[in-house]
């Protein structure tokens, strides 16, 4: 007699029996997808902290959570992490140049880049880090430029000691831009080169498709611009933790110098020729 019960109905994978396993596909470049909630369509531009991203045919971009709720060629799948693939002939850094196989920190050089506040110093060493080792150079920190003359007279600079120096904001008639003139003007100017980019802050030299946004957000000037960003892209802006869970969101999301402003790209690596000159 056929017992339409089974055998043992306490036997695993009972609750199982007859359901349609969804095959799980990874989320590989350049794969299709369409959002089984909305019918949004795409392909795979980049997969990071649990989301994936997808570009339409309009080169509109959105993010979503890996998982279930997705369709390929018409049938669910479940979108998972693509396995990292083997990397075969010359690797490029981040910064886009070869990078150099097996090659130990060099001695530092006595020349040193220093970075206006941390987040910038955070960005270049995420996208140049591997080439400012192997040349020997270090980056330091510089709570604010206003204190570069100091830092500059208690270590003074020489045609051995070069001084790099990235700071926001550089635009004609800017407190950063005199400060840099004066020092520029003044003995230890020879052996300083400072450089900057022309945005409020360095969040800015991120570029808003690699967050998947238009474009960065206009905040008031009565209002912190951090602050402002944030809220109007509607993340949590209470306090100075939610601000670094912010940036830290933002970093997450640069890989390569594409995703970077030339206006910074270009800064950078002057800063480092002139160090390693």
């Amino acid at each position: 007699m056929d017992d339409r019960y089974g055998t043992d109905v306490l036997a695993k994978g009972w609750r199982d029996a007859g359901r349609r396993v969804v095959p799980q596909v990874p989320a590989e470049r350049d794969l299709v997808v369409e959002v089984a909630a909305d019918g949004y369509c795409g392909a795979v531009t980049r997969v990071a902290s649990g989301t994936v991203e997808l570009e339409d045919r309009h080169g509109r971009r959105r993010l979503f959570p890996l998982g279930p709720g997705f369709l390929v060629d018409g049938a669910a799948v479940v979108l998972t992490v693509p396995k990292p693939v083997a990397p075969t002939g010359t690797r490029r850094t981040a910064s886009g140049s070869f990078a150099v196989e097996d090659a130990k920190a060099r001695v530092a050089r006595p020349s040193r880049i220093l970075v206006e506040g941390r987040h910038d110093a955070e960005l270049v060493e995420k996208v140049w880090g591997h080439d400012l080792r192997v040349e020997g150079v270090v980056v330091e920190y510089l709570q604010g430029v206003d204190l570069l003359a100091e830092a500059l007279e208690a270590e003074p600079p020489s045609a051995e000691r070069r001084y790099g120096v990235l700071v926001d904001h550089l635009v004609p008639g800017s407190k950063e831009t005199r400060i840099a003139e004066a020092i520029a003007r003044g003995r230890h100017g020879k052996h300083v080169r400072i450089v900057g980019h022309p945005f409020v802050d360095v969040w800015q030299c991120v570029r808003p498709e690699s967050l998947g946004i238009a474009r960065w957000p206009e905040v008031p000037r009565s209002v912190e611009w951090k602050v402002g960003v944030c809220r109007a892209l509607g993340w949590p802006a209470e306090d100075q933790a939610d601000l670094a869970r912010a940036w830290q969101r933002i970093l997450g999301r640069v890989t390569t110098f594409r995703d970077l402003e030339p206006a910074l790209l270009g800064r950078v690596e002057e800063l480092i020729d002139f160090v390693t000159a």
